[in-house]
């Protein structure tokens, strides 16, 4: 968690926009898996790949580390629930990608989502963030996004025929 004071650094901002960019592929392939399977497959196929990244690059962190490290505190449990969330995204996505939504209905109304979900954790502090007041910009940016994802949605949808 970082302060309100630190300030910005142009790599994280730059991580945090390519995250979106590699999002948007994670859903395609996903979509296409489902596609051509169903949402289950998709979701199996998505995280045993991601779990064979993951086993190769802890491989390769492990023999990098450090010989004294300190050790960190226990994750609270709740934490481990990343994993549920993300099959059921997977699932989802598969499934409304493949739809007249498109890639671009699902990302938009993915990022809705994700937007009020983040306001109402910052709210009232769900899962130990410190609580914070919505502003009128909150609620400002928050209507610019549903009306975004409305126009790319409503209106979007008539090159697709």
């Amino acid at each position: 968690m970082t302060s309100s004071t630190e300030r910005l650094n142009p790599l994280h901002l730059l991580a945090a926009f390519g995250t979106g960019g590699l999002l948007t592929l994670m859903v395609y392939f996903n979509g296409e898996l489902g596609r051509y399977g169903n949402a289950l497959f998709s979701s199996w196929a998505a995280h045993g790949t991601g779990t064979i990244a993951a086993v190769i690059l802890l491989a390769v962190l492990w023999r990098r580390r450090p010989a004294a490290t300190k050790s960190k505190p226990r994750a609270p449990l709740w934490a481990y629930l990343g994993g549920l969330s993300g099959g059921a995204t997977v699932m989802l996505t598969s499934t409304a990608v493949n739809t007249p939504l498109a890639l671009a209905g699902t990302l938009a109304l993915g990022l809705a989502g994700q937007v009020v979900f983040s306001l109402a954790a910052d709210r009232w502090g769900l899962f130990g963030l410190p609580r914070r007041r919505l502003s009128l910009r909150d609620m400002g940016a928050l209507a610019l996004i549903i009306a975004g994802s409305a126009l790319i949605i409503l209106f979007g949808m008539g090159g697709a025929a």
